[in-house]
């Protein structure tokens, strides 16, 4: 039988109805799950009062808080499709995801009136209709959440959408520089939530620490996971290291997920008279492969770290080391979940041998449906079932992955995927610039940073000249920290920018 995943609250909170579904510790709200549930149904009735039909597109611009995971799942019980937008974005990117995906209602937080603002006085460069604000004062033709929820009943609504529907689309930036939406149904996000069950350690009643933003598929498919297993979810507004080693003490949380970054900022504030984590039994953490010393810092603490290895592509799950293999596998991202197979193969697409080095593919019941509008790339990417992802790994005997490249030049900087290609458009857009190449460098603060490699049209241009070009164009994690100028920009018989010549050039860390 197909299941409607918006209806994960609908059960859970039937048989849990009095367990404490939410914390926020920004405004110290509890709801429980019949709370939870209530609402979503509110977000439900009143997303289809609007005149929303099925498949219609719903924007959500919101910090981490219970509106967004209300309104995802009653989005998702209305047979409606989210958007979870990076609110990091600026106005004319957010305007191409908005477009693309042809959103018809934008569900934003107070924080970013600004750009909504910006977005809405470009008139019909996008398809919404429907601008709604949570918290503050809405301008002039924009509906305020709390209303606009108030009026709705709370009234269970008959699931329309199953199967290959679409729950969600989530962008993610490509190679050519355009986000490409990444489509997953309510059948690709049940397996994944099934994967996760089966292969991590998450149990009923466990209290989950959420300190990523929820437009991460790294932190939504969790969520969505501890609804299905009946956890506590304690959302994090935004991160600080202080206060999550507070929330981990004060509200006894057993697990969470960091990315390498916050682990780091994490140790500068931790005391260990102060901060008591008796309770936390394990902290997962991709986007970026883990160093060896974290783990063992972090083991020394007597707190495990447990390595993941996933992509939006994959609704998350892909490789996850256990519990019993962290230490000994140190700086392996694990053996693949539960339902996902996992292959390392050669040029020739054949399997590797054990410790060569080849292209991570992933299969299973949890891989998209494929790109958004996109089936060219979407045909490049899945062939024969298999999700071929970009990433370098070595694969050995007993089936443990270790990630030793990332996709096709991708940086990461603190856990947000950053594609030079992007920054290379912008930068390219300088009447000053001639030919440019962006690569990452090693940052004490952020993991990577974005360093430019630019060759001037004009000898009077500046590095300050062209990271000051960039602010406004970029969301703030892709701008450039720092610039070299060369006469020429190593390319092959193709034309294709040897980025490898690049990183082996310049490999200082960038300026903090």
């Amino acid at each position: 039988m197909s299941q409607n995943v918006g209806q994960f609250l609908t059960r859970r909170a039937r048989r849990d109805p009095n367990l404490e579904a939410i914390f926020e510790p920004a405004n110290g709200r509890r709801l429980s799950y019949r709370e939870l549930n209530s609402r979503s149904n509110q977000a439900a009735s009143a997303l289809l009062g609007l005149g929303l039909e099925k498949g219609d597109r719903v924007g959500l611009l919101l910090m981490n808080g219970a509106e967004f995971v209300e309104t995802f799942f009653g989005a998702g019980k209305a047979g409606l499709v989210n958007v979870p937008l990076n609110w990091r974005l600026v106005a004319d990117e957010l305007e191409f995801i908005v477009s693309d995906a042809g959103a018809k209602v934008m569900v934003y937080s107070e924080e970013f009136a600004e750009v909504i603002a910006e977005l809405k006085s470009r008139g019909d460069k996008t398809a919404v209709e429907h601008w709604i604000q949570v918290g503050g004062t809405p301008a002039d033709g924009c509906l305020s959440y709390d209303d606009w929820l108030g009026a709705a009943g709370s009234d269970e609504p008959a699931a329309t959408a199953s199967g290959d529907d679409l729950l969600f689309i989530m962008y993610t930036s490509g190679t050519t520089g355009l986000p490409k939406g990444v489509m997953h149904s309510h059948e690709t996000v049940l397996w994944a939530t099934f994967t996760i069950a089966a292969t991590s350690d998450m149990r009923h009643q466990d209290r989950f620490l959420n300190c990523l933003p929820l437009f991460h598929v790294g932190a939504l498919s969790p969520v969505i996971a501890g609804v299905y297993s009946g956890g506590s979810i304690t959302l994090m507004r935004a991160f600080d290291p202080t206060a999550a080693w507070e929330i981990i003490r004060d509200e006894q949380i057993n697990s969470t997920l960091m990315v390498p970054a916050m682990l780091q900022f994490m140790l500068l504030t931790y005391d260990k008279d102060a901060h008591d984590t008796a309770n936390l039994r394990w902290v997962m953490s991709g986007a970026a492969p883990v160093p060896k010393t974290l783990i063992e810092t972090y083991a020394a603490m007597d707190i495990e770290i447990h390595q993941v290895y996933g992509l939006t592509e994959s609704c998350g799950p892909a490789c996850l080391i256990s519990a019993d293999d962290a230490l000994t596998h140190a700086g392996s991202t694990g053996k693949a979940f539960y339902f996902t197979e996992v292959r390392v193969v050669n040029e020739a697409g054949d399997d590797c041998e054990p410790g060569e080095a080849g292209e991570v593919l992933v299969a299973g019941p949890h891989i998209m449906l494929g790109y958004w509008n996109r089936p060219d790339a979407t045909s490049e990417t899945i062939v024969d079932g298999w999700l071929h992802t970009g990433d370098v790994a070595t694969i050995d005997a007993d089936g443990f992955v270790t990630i030793v490249d990332r996709v096709k030049d991708m940086l990461i900087s603190g856990g947000e995927n950053v594609y030079p290609a992007e920054i290379e458009n912008v930068l390219l857009g300088h009447e000053k610039v001639g030919d440019a190449g962006v690569i990452g460098i090693p940052s004490a603060k952020w993991g990577e940073s974005p360093l430019a490699v630019v060759v001037p049209k004009d000898d009077s241009i500046t590095a300050e000249e062209l990271m000051e070009f960039c602010k406004g164009k970029l969301a703030a994690f892709k701008t450039v920290k720092a610039v070299e100028f060369v006469g020429e920009i190593p390319r092959n018989a193709s034309g294709k920018i040897l980025k490898r010549e690049l990183r082996e050039q310049y490999s200082y860390d960038a300026p903090e």
